[in-house]
């Protein structure tokens, strides 16, 4: 049987399209934990740290959907080129402001404009590849495929910057992120054959994609996830500090990505019979239960593989939302929609750092690591409450071929 993940890289022009989406989106990943890191290895305080990364978050909450939404009437590159040049700039200033030690408001004021102009590479190129694939059985495969990647790029980029960041300059981490965000978004940008034409003339007729009751209810799902992956980058940090086992931060956030990434590939492969939104609901069950563990686990090598083992349920969650989005929102909204999921996933890692640093501060890692748990078991009450909003209406369920 063809890989199914090869024949969606077949796609004309989708192979240098996705390489440079992956350089493009590493940036999402890695400008949260990079602040924390930064801030916490000048000042020494974790709290403050995630209290700017949360900042950061919250304007790419806000901003996000709109970059989206300006997207779909106008067309991506028109919208990426100005965003690309405000991030760098204001990132640009946020490294000042910390390590010459400039005011407190300027540097919240930097990082918050940072995050209002986070390139929102990842929902721009779910929609090329709707764009492209829409009606065909491979576009299921295509969505699951970057939710993979983003989960890759959710924790790998973490791991990128915690070893640049503290075997080198406190700076390199956030100094990596910006080069590969310029780098990254100009070459997607200029990959106009996948590009999908703007509809500036339907898009003026449709409403806000979060006037749908399903998206309302991903949106929290997403931040649940979010937060689940801040936690753990704080937390497994602040874990093997306390430990005087530093060397061992990469290892632990890269189990896992392994977990996830393991999951997420075969979750794209399997013909399901479940509908979506129950699997949406299963797997969030199955990440409250795996993650519970983590707050009991004192030694280090032992708090591997139980994070490889919480990883399984974190990739399938992303898979189901961005799938169940695609369905649910009219043609013309969906980069608005990705982008709410998008940034809602953004938000959440900044409030879980946020939060659990605070906790690492004061109790503790192993104390800390309690919100992963609280915000699965929230995400899943949601889900478990919302399946009539996240039933897909006859008129646009996918066929067989397609809901897998």
């Amino acid at each position: 049987m063809a890989n199914p993940y090869l024949q969606v890289l077949r796609t004309p022009h989708a192979l240098p399209m996705v390489l440079a989406a992956f350089l493009g989106r590493l940036p999402l990943s890695m400008v949260g934990l990079g602040c924390v890191l930064l801030v916490a290895a000048e000042t020494g305080s974790y709290g403050l740290g995630g209290a700017v990364a949360a900042v950061g978050a919250v304007t790419t909450a806000v901003s996000g959907p709109f970059i989206g939404r300006l997207s779909d009437a106008h067309g991506q590159r028109r919208v990426l080129l100005p965003v690309v040049t405000v991030f760098v700039a204001s990132g640009t200033l946020f490294l000042l402001a910390v390590r010459r030690d400039w005011p407190l408001l300027l540097v919240f004021a930097s990082a918050g404009l940072a995050g209002a102009c986070l390139p929102p590479v990842s929902s721009m190129i779910r929609v090329r590849w709707t764009h492209l694939l829409r009606g065909s059985h491979r576009l299921p495969t295509a969505l699951a495929m970057e939710s993979v990647v983003d989960e890759m790029v959710f924790v790998l980029g973490p791991v990128l910057v915690a070893i640049l960041s503290t075997t080198g300059h406190a700076t390199s981490g956030l100094v990596t992120a910006f080069v590969l965000a310029t780098v990254g978004s100009l070459l997607f940008a200029g990959q106009r054959r996948t590009e999908p034409q703007p509809t500036a003339h339907e898009h003026r007729s449709s409403s806000s994609a979060m006037r749908s009751d399903g998206l309302k209810v991903l949106f929290v799902v997403a931040a649940g996830v979010g937060t689940v992956l801040g936690t753990l980058q704080v937390c497994l940090v602040a874990f093997a500090d306390e430990l005087d086992a530093e060397p061992m931060t990469g290892v632990l956030i890269a189990g896992l990505a392994v977990g996830s990434m393991i999951s997420g590939i075969g979750w794209g492969t399997v013909h399901w019979r479940l509908p979506l939104r129950h699997r949406l609901a299963a797997v969030l069950v199955l990440l409250t239960l795996l993650s519970a563990p983590l707050v009991l686990v004192r030694d280090v090598w032992l708090m591997l593989p139980f994070v490889v083992l919480a990883g399984i349920a974190v990739s399938p969650s992303l898979i189901s939302a961005f799938t169940l989005a695609e369905l649910l929102v009219p043609r013309a909204s969906v980069t608005e929609a990705f982008t709410w999921i998008g940034t809602a996933l953004a938000l959440g890692v900044a409030v879980g750092a946020s939060v659990s640093g605070k906790i690492v501060d004061v109790s503790g890692a192993n104390a800390a690591l309690s919100v992963a748990t609280l915000a699965a078991a929230v995400a899943a009450l949601v889900v478990a409450l919302g399946q009539r909003a996240l039933h897909v209406p006859a008129e646009h369920a996918p066929t067989p071929a397609l809901a897998r």
